[in-house]
């Protein structure tokens, strides 16, 4: 056999043997200490009521880019254990677009609009208790550092537009620690709302009866959000027309939502689904005026809420057996 055949076979079997152990290698990354592996490389634990797909990781714990913008004590990394995303999101994620997870809320971020898709929390009445540590005085407006900073939203854009800076998930919602009440004044927690008569008035009529709710139920699950719906104008024709303020364009939503789904002490559930105008409301006016079906919001925001919850399963659904 001439000198160029037996170095083309070695040449050959130096390549197989690589394939070979490069085939090992990645299958062996694929499975490591039990957590499933998106990519080699990559640890990504399986997440409750989350599919084992490429936009997992953002449900991770995250880690601020700048943390010189953020405020003292609000913590060097926005890390929360596992077994809280878990208590929170234990029904189900409605969306996985941009999702950050903070020590006692989660929330999916809009990049386009600078608003949250969603955001989730999870109330008890041991959570809520008073609290005298918490000064809420202390708390400031913060641009959230762990958001890229071309889809940011900051404080000036809320400056003379005579909207609030109304919260999504209540910062009476989270009473353990500073800590919690901080980051519930991130920017990302934020959206642009009318102060008078719907965020000082209405909205937080809402959160107070959200609160209470613990007094009935050991668990409370509540998932709030925005809507941009569709208006008929002069023309007979519907459109989806809204406010942007500020330099980085701050959506301002035509309404807003709020799921809560009541877990009982003998396991049932219960749901409830509201959906308020961004605009003065009679203070006067029931909350009952503004519960709709749930399925009604799902197809308005494009999330499906409490997915892992089948609806003939719910005891109640605004009040009224299922």
């Amino acid at each position: 056999m001439s000198n160029s055949c037996k170095s083309l076979l070695r040449l050959s079997a130096t390549g197989l043997i690589g394939w070979f152990a490069g085939k090992y290698y990645e299958r062996q990354n694929w499975v490591n200490d039990g957590r499933q592996v998106l990519l080699p490389g990559t640890n990504v634990r399986s997440m409750p009521g989350l599919p084992i797909f490429g936009t997992v990781s953002a449900a991770s714990p995250i880690v601020p880019v700048d943390n010189n913008t953020v405020g003292s004590d609000m913590g060097s990394k926005l890390s929360v254990s596992e077994s809280r995303i878990s208590q929170i999101m234990k029904y189900g994620f409605p969306g996985l677009d941009h999702v950050r997870s903070y020590d006692d809320y989660v929330l999916s971020y809009d990049r386009r609009n600078r608003v949250a898709h969603w955001v989730f929390e999870h109330l008890s009445k041991d959570r809520l208790k008073a609290n005298d540590n918490i000064d809420r005085s202390k708390c400031e407006f913060t641009p959230d550092p762990s958001i890229h900073p071309f889809f940011r939203s900051d404080n000036s854009d809320y400056k003379r537009s005579g909207y609030d800076r109304g919260h999504l998930a209540a910062a009476g919602n989270h009473r353990l620690d500073q800590k919690h009440v901080q980051q519930t004044f991130y920017l990302t927690n934020m959206a642009p709302q009318v102060g008078l008569g719907f965020n000082r008035d209405s909205w937080n009529k809402l959160e107070k009866y959200v609160r209470k709710l613990t007094n009935i139920y050991k668990d409370v699950y509540v998932c709030t959000g925005p809507l941009y719906l569709p208006k008929v104008e002069t023309d007979g024709k519907k459109y989806v027309r809204y406010e942007v303020i500020g330099a980085n364009h701050v959506a301002v939503p035509t309404h807003f939502y709020k799921i809560v789904v009541g877990e009982t002490a003998d396991s049932k559930l219960e749901m409830e689904a509201f959906v308020m105008p961004n605009a003065p409301i009679n203070n006067d006016t029931p909350l009952k005026n503004f519960q709709v079906p749930p399925e009604s919001v799902e197809r308005a925001a494009g999330l499906l809420f409490f997915d892992k919850v089948a609806r003939n399963k719910l005891n109640k659904i605004n009040g009224k057996k299922v």
